[in-house]
């Protein structure tokens, strides 16, 4: 039996593939998280075998996630399932370990085989995802350094928080800090990337990949 974390902002699409997924004799879904946050506790909290994972999601983006996961419960492996084929998420996605990636417009069959192949310890790719690869190995591989990597963890944290419309003290209190300890993450991360507004902050998250504006 492999045990199945979903994680995805959007319930319908939760629901729809928990559904789909139960009817399947040797797959089981232990949990749905609909942030970034949640999904990050509830892999630590229940430990699945898979976590199949979108990258736009409020709180804590699916890279960030991935990022965590790989660092701290390397035995759980990673799917990704996201609308976004950009070289930009393959690359960072790939780099950080995930064992998936998959486009959302394919066929459910091909979710179920990526499931048990990377339950199995092998890799799976979406055709789509191939042809990016394939591109990215010929460029010599694909884009720039990340843009963020200036920043920790935290700071990353605190970004995309502010960006997605979160005040200093909602911000602290999802992250459980204190109001005047994110506001000194805030300064520190306008010193860091050269930006003196927060419209820059978010304008700057949106452009690195970091948070979106269709939550």
């Amino acid at each position: 039996m492999i045990r199945v974390l979903l994680a995805d902002d959007h319930r319908i699409l939760r629901e729809g593939l928990k559904g789909l997924l139960e009817q399947e004799p040797d797959l089981e879904v232990v949990g749905e998280a609909e942030d970034g946050l949640a999904a990050l506790r509830m892999t630590r909290d229940v430990k699945p075998d898979v976590l199949l994972l979108d990258i736009a999601m409020p709180k804590l983006n699916g890279i960030e996630v991935a990022r965590r996961v790989m660092a701290a419960q390397p035995s759980t492996k990673i799917v990704v399932l996201t609308m976004h084929s950009d070289s930009r998420y393959v690359r960072e996605m790939l780099a950080l370990g995930v064992s998936g990636y998959l486009l959302k417009d394919c066929a459910f069959d091909e979710v179920v085989d990526a499931i048990r192949v990377v339950g199995a310890g092998r890799v799976f790719l979406s055709p789509e995802i191939g042809g990016v690869v394939a591109d990215m190995v010929r460029q010599g591989g694909g884009d720039a350094d990340d843009p963020l990597a200036v920043l920790t963890i935290r700071e990353r944290e605190v970004l995309q928080l502010l960006a997605e419309g979160y005040s200093g003290r909602e911000v602290g209190e999802r992250l459980h800090i204190s109001a005047k300890t994110v506001e000194t993450h805030r300064r520190h991360i306008m010193e860091k990337l050269g930006i003196r507004t927060i419209a820059g902050l978010t304008k700057y998250a949106v452009k690195a990949g970091l948070t979106h504006l269709d939550f």
